[in-house]
């Protein structure tokens, strides 16, 4: 299904800005029958490129008053290293998003915490013990004025 046509386009493009919208309301938008909408939509989650739909929360109302992104250097280029380094994030709750990427470091997180010093925590018992980190550098998220993640 990597050929989106127009009209489905728009139906990611309304469904991404409120995945709760009714069908009655994005087929208005998008121009199509209720019908033909839920066929579509049916169909791009089918083919995969809709995966699932979420809520997104107020880090205030959930307790989370601290984000850093941070990048992480591994002690050696292996992949048993690389795995082990990722179940250990799959398992800390506090790592929202774990990215291997291209560049000096290995990794990128998004790391979520109730404040300064559970973050520090998280950064001393969970990152600082794992024997593949070489390298660790924290970005502290001091405001966040576009974020389109669902």
């Amino acid at each position: 299904m990597a050929d989106l046509d127009a009209i489905d386009r728009r139906i990611l493009h309304e469904l991404s800005r409120d995945g709760r919208i009714s069908n009655l309301a994005l087929a208005e938008r998008v121009g199509l029958s209720p019908s033909a909408c839920l066929r579509r939509v049916a169909a791009l989650e089918k083919a995969g490129v809709i995966r699932g739909y979420r809520a997104v929360l107020s880090p205030e109302k959930t307790g989370v008053g601290f984000v850093a992104y941070v990048t992480v250097g591994l002690n050696r280029h292996t992949k048993a290293s690389q795995e082990a380094f990722e179940r250990a994030m799959a398992q800390a709750p506090e790592v929202r998003e774990c990215h291997n990427i291209t560049g000096a470091v290995e990794y990128l997180l998004r790391v979520e915490a109730a404040d300064l010093p559970s973050y520090k925590r998280f950064h001393t018992d969970v990152l600082g013990a794992l024997a593949q980190v070489e390298t660790l550098q924290t970005y502290v998220v001091m405001g966040s004025p576009k974020d389109e993640r669902g």
